[in-house]
Order: C-alpha cells, then sequence, then structure tokens
C-alpha cells in the first residue's frame, strides 16, 4: 500500500503538470512577440547596425549619448508630454462623465446614448485619421469653412506649429473618452447601491456625494484608466502618419513616429532599437510610479 503523502505529492505534480500544459502556448507567444523583442532591441541599441551592415557593430551606449545631445529628439520628448497631457486629461474627465450619464439600467435610449459614445472606438485609427483630415484641410476642410463663416481666417489647423497638437488632440480624445467611459460605467454599477441610499437619507448632495463616496470607491478603476491612457498615448503612430508625417517642422512628431522614421525610413535600426527602449522605460516609470504611489491609498472592496 502506497503511502498518502506520496499519492498526494504525484496529485500535485499531476496538476502542476496540467497547468504548465494549458500556459504553454500562451507563455510561447509571449516570448515570442514580447519578451524576445525587447531583448533584441537591447541588444541592438547597444550597437550601430544601418542599411548595408552584414553585422551589427558594438559601439556601447553611443546612440543614447547621442540622442541625449540632439535637439530633436528633446523636441520629440516635449510633444510627446504636451500630446499625452491634452490628451489623458481630457479623457478622463469626459469619459467619466460620460459614464456618470448612461450609468442607469431602465432609462430611456440609454443603449442607443452608449453606443454613440463608444462607437469611436470601433472604427480603425486610420480610418479616424482620414476623416479628420478632410476636416482639418486647409480652407476647404470643415474647420475653416467654419472659421471663414464665422467672419475669420483660417486657421489651417494642420499647417500651423501652434495648432497642429491641440488639432491631433482633439481627434484623438473624441476616440478615446468612449473607451475609458467603459472602464468607468463597469466601475460605477460595481459599486454597491445602499451606499448611495444611505447618503441620500442624510441628506448628501449630489456634488458631495460625487466627491467624497463615488471617486473614493472609483479609485481602483481610477487608478487602471490613467496608467491605460497614459501608456496608450505614448502608442500612437497612425494618425501622424495618415495626417501630418511629423509637419510643421516636426511640430508633431511623437515618440513612436520617431521610432517608426529611424525603423522604416531612415532603416537605422539600432538607433530605432535605442528609441524603443527609452520608450519602454518611460512606460515602464509611469505605470509603476502610479501603481506604487496611489495603490496603498487606494480601498479594495
Amino acid at each position: 500500500m502506497r503511502a498518502p503523502n506520496k499519492i498526494g505529492r504525484r496529485i500535485r505534480l499531476s496538476q502542476s503538470a496540467k497547468a504548465w500544459i494549458l500556459l504553454a502556448p500562451t507563455l510561447f507567444f509571449l516570448l515570442l512577440f514580447t519578451v524576445y523583442p525587447i531583448l533584441r532591441s537591447g541588444y541592438l541599441s547597444l550597437h550601430a547596425f544601418e542599411l548595408g551592415m552584414r553585422e551589427p557593430e558594438f559601439i556601447g551606449f553611443e546612440n543614447y549619448t547621442r540622442f541625449a545631445a540632439s535637439e530633436l529628439f528633446w523636441k520629440v520628448m516635449r510633444n510627446t508630454l504636451l500630446f499625452s497631457l491634452m490628451t489623458v486629461v481630457p479623457a478622463f474627465f469626459i469619459g467619466l462623465g460620460f459614464a456618470m450619464l448612461v450609468n442607469k439600467q431602465r432609462a430611456k435610449g440609454i443603449g442607443f446614448y452608449r453606443t454613440s459614445f463608444f462607437y469611436p472606438v470601433m472604427m480603425p485609427m486610420i480610418a479616424i485619421a482620414s476623416i479628420w483630415l478632410f476636416m482639418y484641410m486647409q480652407e476647404s476642410g470643415m474647420v475653416d469653412q467654419f472659421m471663414l463663416w464665422m467672419g475669420r481666417k483660417p486657421i489651417a489647423a494642420l499647417s500651423n506649429r501652434s495648432t497642429v497638437l491641440p488639432a491631433l488632440s482633439v481627434m484623438y480624445v473624441w476616440r478615446e473618452a468612449g473607451y475609458l467611459m467603459i472602464f468607468f460605467l463597469s466601475g460605477l454599477q460595481s459599486l454597491d447601491p445602499e451606499i448611495f441610499e444611505a447618503a441620500l437619507i442624510d441628506g448628501s448632495s449630489p456634488l458631495r456625494t460625487f466627491r467624497k463616496i463615488t471617486l473614493p470607491l472609483l479609485a481602483p478603476t481610477t487608478l487602471f484608466v490613467t496608467i491605460t491612457a497614459l501608456t496608450d498615448s505614448l502608442k500612437l503612430v497612425d494618425h501622424i502618419v495618415i495626417m501630418t508625417e511629423g509637419a510643421p517642422n516636426n511640430a508633431s512628431t511623437l515618440l513612436l513616429y520617431y521610432i517608426y522614421q529611424h525603423g522604416f525610413i531612415f532603416f537605422d535600426q539600432a538607433k530605432a532599437s535605442a528609441l524603443t527602449m527609452v520608450m519602454l522605460i518611460i512606460m515602464l516609470t509611469i505605470s509603476m510610479g502610479q501603481f506604487l504611489n496611489q495603490d496603498k491609498k487606494i480601498y479594495y472592496n
């Protein structure tokens, strides 16, 4: 008769083996399409590897030092920071506002409003960029035609250094707000309605209830939405390729488009890899910084 501890050990080993077998496909694709590209980019970032070179040539941190001394690099970083601020903050508040408006189960036409707010998310960014490109078209576009109708001069939003980033931000907020709305709506519907009934009985005003009860209870959702919105704002390139290609004078060049230029226009894989590592470090810093600073202050029900 086998000892019970040996039988239990075999059962645990069998269960562990089944778990690893089930995880194997996911781990394979994770290693192939995430871990390996990161390691490969880190390796190439320490080399020179331009078009025509057979093998990468080790140069250490020279790619990083060149970018650190480049005015264009810092201009791109400034553009990326400004674009993130001009998109994340408005999209956050508009998405939360949309969620508050449609957070009713039996209101008349609520399904229509939810679909309308979310519909831009379903459209490909290339299609959205093409539509807004015609809207922003100089003189003949809808925006400039409206300015002419108002008796003002056309603004040529995509050709002006002072308006190109705000114009792109408006387009992105229009798309992103509905996406963030879904997360806020899910968070709102998970809250216990008895808490709000008690606040109403105690005479709390809607604004006070929102500030003192709704927002604190939405803190886990807020943390997730903030990190998602910030990282998403760094991963945009489609609309730049379609609408501006970095013009005018790199005023709309963002970090990912800068990477695209080095990798697929200049065919300099090493510099593109170095920029990719910079973007990865920024995204990790944002994500971990937000999580470590805010997670301890958050109440998880």
